[in-house]
């Protein structure tokens, strides 16, 4: 991906990143969240209504997640919550089994605002696999550890 646009019309929100150039909301340079840790995050996410087999994994997951975070969200598209999350608004954001077209650019966006986007073991093929996890550098790995305890990300087949 080069570069990746998302507008969300309820606020008049216009959202660009290009690969090199940064991620901007309105034209302002965004910035992931400062956050460090997972408790007191602000998290987003979403269910996996298109992949029932995985509906209590996820569950578990979101059980260990939201015992630790301050709260967690769902706005109702995975391009507005990673678009969030990069503007620093949510502080973290994981999803399972997504399409490319959901996840293409606002994970361009997370990571021309300084964050870090993986699958769930940490790798780098979640566009192929569809499970991401997209956080501030703080975050990303203790986000990686929970998801860890429940699910390999090879058991997550699409």
């Amino acid at each position: 991906m080069i570069a990746g646009v998302i507008y969300e019309p309820l606020r008049d929100l216009l959202f660009t990143g290009e690969r090199g150039a940064g991620a901007f909301r309105n034209g302002v340079r965004m910035h992931v969240s400062n956050q460090q840790t997972v408790e007191g995050a602000f998290l987003a996410t979403g269910f996996p209504f298109r992949a029932q087999q995985y509906v209590s994994v996820y569950c578990d997951i979101f059980e260990d997640v939201i015992s630790q975070a301050k709260g967690v969200r769902r706005a109702g598209s995975a391009a507005i919550d990673l678009a969030y999350t990069a503007a620093g608004i949510f502080d973290g954001f994981f999803e399972i089994h997504l399409s490319p077209w959901d996840v293409a650019a606002g994970s361009l966006m997370i990571l021309e605002a300084g964050g870090v986007i993986s699958d769930f073991s940490g790798g780098n093929r979640w566009f192929e696999r569809g499970n991401i996890v997209g956080a501030p550098p703080g975050i990303h790995p203790e986000l990686i550890a929970l998801i860890g305890r429940h699910v390999r990300e090879e058991q997550l087949t699409k």
